[in-house]
Protein backbone atom coordinates (compact mmCIF):
# COMPACT_ATOMS: atom_id res chain seq x y z
CA UNK A 1 0.00 0.00 0.00
CA UNK A 2 0.99 3.59 -0.42
CA UNK A 3 1.10 6.15 2.32
CA UNK A 4 -1.65 8.65 3.18
CA UNK A 5 -0.80 11.93 4.60
CA UNK A 6 -4.02 14.60 6.05
CA UNK A 7 -3.58 17.77 6.41
CA UNK A 8 -5.63 19.26 9.11
CA UNK A 9 -7.05 22.90 10.48
CA UNK A 10 -9.46 25.03 11.39
CA UNK A 11 -10.95 27.25 8.44
CA UNK A 12 -8.63 30.00 7.13
CA UNK A 13 -5.44 27.67 8.46
CA UNK A 14 -3.55 27.64 4.87
CA UNK A 15 -4.45 24.15 4.00
CA UNK A 16 -5.12 24.39 0.47
CA UNK A 17 -2.07 26.47 0.13
CA UNK A 18 0.26 23.89 2.10
CA UNK A 19 -1.67 20.88 0.43
CA UNK A 20 -0.85 22.10 -3.33
CA UNK A 21 3.05 23.25 -1.91
CA UNK A 22 4.26 19.88 -0.45
CA UNK A 23 2.78 18.25 -3.90
CA UNK A 24 4.37 20.69 -5.94
CA UNK A 25 7.84 20.00 -3.93
CA UNK A 26 6.92 15.85 -4.03
CA UNK A 27 6.53 16.11 -7.79
CA UNK A 28 10.07 17.91 -7.98
CA UNK A 29 11.32 15.16 -5.89
CA UNK A 30 10.11 12.31 -8.25
CA UNK A 31 7.83 11.17 -5.81
CA UNK A 32 4.50 8.94 -7.20
CA UNK A 33 1.97 11.71 -5.54
CA UNK A 34 -1.57 12.72 -5.49
CA UNK A 35 -3.34 15.53 -4.44
CA UNK A 36 -7.38 15.07 -3.09
CA UNK A 37 -9.50 17.54 -1.28
CA UNK A 38 -12.52 17.10 0.89
CA UNK A 39 -15.07 17.49 0.66
CA UNK A 40 -15.47 17.03 -3.17
CA UNK A 41 -17.60 19.25 -4.32
CA UNK A 42 -17.06 18.11 -8.27
CA UNK A 43 -18.99 15.10 -7.27
CA UNK A 44 -22.47 13.78 -6.37
CA UNK A 45 -21.83 12.24 -3.31
CA UNK A 46 -20.88 15.78 -1.52
CA UNK A 47 -24.62 16.81 -2.34
CA UNK A 48 -25.35 15.92 1.88
CA UNK A 49 -22.46 17.75 2.61
CA UNK A 50 -23.47 20.93 0.56
CA UNK A 51 -27.15 20.88 1.91
CA UNK A 52 -25.69 20.82 5.53
CA UNK A 53 -22.96 23.21 4.56
CA UNK A 54 -25.54 25.62 3.06
CA UNK A 55 -28.19 25.42 5.77
CA UNK A 56 -30.71 23.72 4.46
CA UNK A 57 -30.91 21.85 7.65
CA UNK A 58 -31.02 24.74 9.62
CA UNK A 59 -28.43 27.22 9.88
CA UNK A 60 -26.82 26.34 13.29
CA UNK A 61 -24.34 23.60 13.04
CA UNK A 62 -25.90 21.65 15.71
CA UNK A 63 -29.01 21.94 13.69
CA UNK A 64 -27.20 18.43 12.45
CA UNK A 65 -26.29 16.12 15.11
CA UNK A 66 -22.22 15.10 15.33
CA UNK A 67 -22.62 11.46 13.75
CA UNK A 68 -25.53 12.55 11.37
CA UNK A 69 -23.03 15.01 10.14
CA UNK A 70 -20.05 12.52 10.45
CA UNK A 71 -21.69 10.13 7.56
CA UNK A 72 -22.47 13.10 5.17
CA UNK A 73 -19.01 13.63 5.06
CA UNK A 74 -17.14 9.90 5.33
CA UNK A 75 -19.51 8.75 2.37
CA UNK A 76 -18.10 11.24 0.51
CA UNK A 77 -14.86 10.26 0.72
CA UNK A 78 -15.70 6.64 0.58
CA UNK A 79 -17.29 7.40 -3.03
CA UNK A 80 -13.97 9.20 -3.85
CA UNK A 81 -11.90 6.45 -2.66
CA UNK A 82 -13.95 3.87 -4.94
CA UNK A 83 -13.89 5.63 -7.80
CA UNK A 84 -11.18 7.70 -7.78
CA UNK A 85 -7.59 6.47 -5.69
CA UNK A 86 -8.27 2.97 -4.58
CA UNK A 87 -6.10 1.36 -7.26
CA UNK A 88 -3.74 4.08 -6.70
CA UNK A 89 -3.34 3.82 -3.26
CA UNK A 90 -2.49 0.05 -4.09
CA UNK A 91 0.58 1.01 -5.46
CA UNK A 92 3.60 0.42 -2.71
CA UNK A 93 5.67 3.71 -3.93
CA UNK A 94 2.63 5.81 -4.38
CA UNK A 95 1.61 9.12 -2.14
CA UNK A 96 -1.81 10.51 -1.49
CA UNK A 97 -1.95 14.57 0.21
CA UNK A 98 -5.29 14.71 1.31
CA UNK A 99 -5.82 18.31 2.08
CA UNK A 100 -8.91 17.34 5.24
CA UNK A 101 -9.96 13.71 5.13
CA UNK A 102 -11.85 11.69 8.52
CA UNK A 103 -9.52 13.72 10.61
CA UNK A 104 -11.69 16.65 9.78
CA UNK A 105 -14.56 15.02 11.93
CA UNK A 106 -12.66 14.77 14.58
CA UNK A 107 -12.51 18.24 14.44
CA UNK A 108 -15.69 19.68 13.09
CA UNK A 109 -17.90 17.08 15.04
CA UNK A 110 -16.56 16.60 18.46
CA UNK A 111 -16.62 20.56 18.91
CA UNK A 112 -20.34 19.69 19.14
CA UNK A 113 -20.62 17.37 21.22
CA UNK A 114 -19.85 17.22 25.46
CA UNK A 115 -16.64 17.00 26.53
CA UNK A 116 -17.27 13.66 28.46
CA UNK A 117 -17.85 12.09 25.10
CA UNK A 118 -15.00 12.96 23.00
CA UNK A 119 -13.38 9.74 23.68
CA UNK A 120 -16.22 7.98 23.00
CA UNK A 121 -16.81 9.55 19.95
CA UNK A 122 -13.30 9.52 18.32
CA UNK A 123 -13.47 5.65 18.67
CA UNK A 124 -16.82 5.01 17.41
CA UNK A 125 -15.55 7.78 14.62
CA UNK A 126 -12.16 5.35 13.84
CA UNK A 127 -14.32 2.08 13.56
CA UNK A 128 -17.19 3.46 11.71
CA UNK A 129 -14.32 5.19 8.96
CA UNK A 130 -11.60 2.78 8.91
CA UNK A 131 -13.59 -0.35 9.53
CA UNK A 132 -16.81 -0.17 8.58
CA UNK A 133 -16.52 1.96 5.94
CA UNK A 134 -12.49 0.54 4.57
CA UNK A 135 -10.84 3.98 4.10
CA UNK A 136 -7.24 3.54 4.51
CA UNK A 137 -5.89 4.99 7.83
CA UNK A 138 -3.73 7.95 7.44
CA UNK A 139 0.04 7.49 7.85
CA UNK A 140 0.63 10.97 8.62
CA UNK A 141 -1.45 13.86 10.04
CA UNK A 142 -0.37 17.85 10.47
CA UNK A 143 -2.57 19.79 12.09
CA UNK A 144 -1.72 23.56 11.18
CA UNK A 145 -2.29 25.14 13.86
CA UNK A 146 -3.80 28.59 13.94
CA UNK A 147 -5.63 30.65 16.83
CA UNK A 148 -9.30 31.05 16.60
CA UNK A 149 -9.26 34.53 16.53
CA UNK A 150 -6.60 34.64 13.76
CA UNK A 151 -8.47 31.98 11.56
CA UNK A 152 -12.20 34.11 11.61
CA UNK A 153 -10.09 37.05 10.51
CA UNK A 154 -9.13 35.23 7.30
CA UNK A 155 -11.74 33.69 6.75
CA UNK A 156 -13.61 36.98 6.88
CA UNK A 157 -11.21 38.74 4.77
CA UNK A 158 -11.05 36.27 2.02
CA UNK A 159 -15.06 36.37 2.27
CA UNK A 160 -14.79 40.46 1.44
CA UNK A 161 -11.77 39.77 -1.13
CA UNK A 162 -13.58 37.13 -2.65
CA UNK A 163 -17.03 37.36 -2.55
CA UNK A 164 -17.32 33.75 -1.59
CA UNK A 165 -20.17 33.49 0.84
CA UNK A 166 -19.43 31.91 3.60
CA UNK A 167 -21.07 28.27 4.95
CA UNK A 168 -22.98 27.96 8.54
CA UNK A 169 -18.93 26.44 9.99
CA UNK A 170 -17.45 29.80 9.14
CA UNK A 171 -20.38 32.06 10.08
CA UNK A 172 -20.52 30.70 13.75
CA UNK A 173 -17.43 31.89 16.00
CA UNK A 174 -18.21 30.20 19.08
CA UNK A 175 -18.33 27.33 16.55
CA UNK A 176 -14.95 27.92 15.54
CA UNK A 177 -13.68 28.41 19.43
CA UNK A 178 -14.99 24.96 19.87
CA UNK A 179 -13.62 23.45 17.02
CA UNK A 180 -9.95 25.13 18.27
CA UNK A 181 -10.45 23.32 21.82
CA UNK A 182 -11.70 20.30 20.03
CA UNK A 183 -8.73 20.16 17.32
CA UNK A 184 -6.12 20.24 19.88
CA UNK A 185 -7.72 17.70 22.13
CA UNK A 186 -7.74 15.37 18.54
CA UNK A 187 -4.34 16.27 17.93
CA UNK A 188 -2.92 14.95 20.85
CA UNK A 189 -5.33 11.69 21.69
CA UNK A 190 -4.54 10.68 18.21
CA UNK A 191 -0.80 11.28 17.61
CA UNK A 192 -0.86 14.33 15.10
CA UNK A 193 2.06 16.37 14.01
CA UNK A 194 0.93 19.82 15.25
CA UNK A 195 2.70 22.36 12.93
CA UNK A 196 2.48 25.98 14.92
CA UNK A 197 1.54 28.57 12.09
CA UNK A 198 1.34 31.81 14.50
CA UNK A 199 3.84 34.39 15.83
CA UNK A 200 1.48 35.86 18.37
CA UNK A 201 -1.88 37.36 16.15
CA UNK A 202 0.19 36.94 12.90
CA UNK A 203 0.30 33.78 10.31
CA UNK A 204 3.48 33.32 9.63
CA UNK A 205 5.02 33.41 6.36
CA UNK A 206 3.71 30.59 3.96
CA UNK A 207 7.29 29.18 3.23
CA UNK A 208 7.71 29.59 7.04
CA UNK A 209 5.14 26.76 7.27
CA UNK A 210 6.20 24.81 4.27
CA UNK A 211 9.00 24.34 5.60
CA UNK A 212 8.36 22.73 8.86
CA UNK A 213 5.49 20.66 6.94
CA UNK A 214 8.25 19.09 4.22
CA UNK A 215 10.56 18.37 7.55
CA UNK A 216 7.88 16.08 9.03
CA UNK A 217 7.11 14.85 5.60
CA UNK A 218 10.04 14.17 4.81
CA UNK A 219 10.98 12.03 8.17
CA UNK A 220 7.93 10.03 7.63
CA UNK A 221 8.27 8.84 4.25
CA UNK A 222 11.90 8.15 5.18
CA UNK A 223 10.95 5.55 7.84
CA UNK A 224 8.27 4.36 5.44
CA UNK A 225 10.96 3.43 2.95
Amino acid sequence: MGRLIAIEGLDGSGKDTQSKLLYNDLIAQGKNVNLLSFPNYTSRSSALVQMYLDGEFGNDPDSVNAYAATTFFAVDRFASYEKDWKAIYTDEDSVIIANRYSTSNAIHQLAKLDRGDWDDYLNWLYDFEFNKLGLPEPGLVLYLEVKPEVSLAYVKKRSEETGQRLDIHELDNEYIMHCYKAAVYAADKLGWERIQCCDGDELLPIDEIQAKIQEKVTMYLDVAE
